[in-house]
């Protein structure tokens, strides 16, 4: 025989600051399954190309069976040693980089140094220097990044002996600076503050003790 039971539900601001910690631990393990990281894989996709690197894309099936095209970035995160962030594509030199990039982003100096030395080292190559970055193996990293540096002078010379470190070190630093863009942002979006935010606005409900309801 069926029975009808009624239960009282709460939003978030209504609950116990226990219930509420209850409810802030739901939302972070199943609230942010949406590409929550977009944004900063927009704008480390713009910053790659004022720096002169074209990343490299890749074909995915959707659930529906549609295809479309995702660009080659990958990152773990963020509780692990050996967590990171890395991506494919290929690097030449940009005209102008060290400027433009001051322009997008006046206060980071990270971005202002890893320009400076592709600028520093290019100009030791008459500009000519070339790189290509692959992913290898199944962890994401800057370390997982396997760069071929070359240098494509039409009269046949060589790189300068410090082009190949100076240049994989600089796109590993860029590396590990979009792994840090990704753990700011992640940590403010499973803040308590916007997390209450986050569960107002959705209306999401919950029972007396914090457990998801409705």
């Amino acid at each position: 025989m069926s029975r009808v039971i009624s239960t009282t539900v709460y939003l978030s601001d209504e609950l116990s600051e226990s219930a509420r910690e209850k409810a802030r631990s739901w939302y972070c393990e199943v609230g942010l399954e949406y590409d929550w990281y977009s944004d900063v894989y927009e704008d480390f996709i713009l910053i790659c190309s004022i720096l002169g690197i074209r990343l490299n894309t890749r074909t995915v099936t959707t659930t529906g069976g549609r295809y479309h095209e995702k660009t080659c970035i990958w990152f773990s995160g963020f509780w692990s040693q050996g967590d990171g962030a890395c991506f494919e594509g290929h690097y030449r030199y940009q005209p102008g980089a060290s400027g433009n990039i001051r322009q997008h982003a006046p206060q980071d100096e990270e971005l202002h140094r890893i320009a400076d030395e592709l600028q520093a080292i290019q100009q030791r190559n008459v500009w000519q220097l070339q790189a290509d970055i692959q992913h290898q193996g199944r962890y994401y990293h800057e370390y997982s990044m396997h760069i071929t540096v070359e240098r494509d002078s039409p009269t046949g010379q060589q790189a300068t002996d410090d082009a190949d470190g100076v240049l994989s070190d600089a796109l590993r630093d860029l590396a590990r600076w979009l792994y840090q863009q990704l753990e700011t942002q992640y940590d403010w979006l499973t803040s308590p503050e916007a997390v209450d935010e986050a569960l107002l606005a959705g209306g999401y409900t919950f029972t007396e003790t914090g457990l998801r309801f409705g």
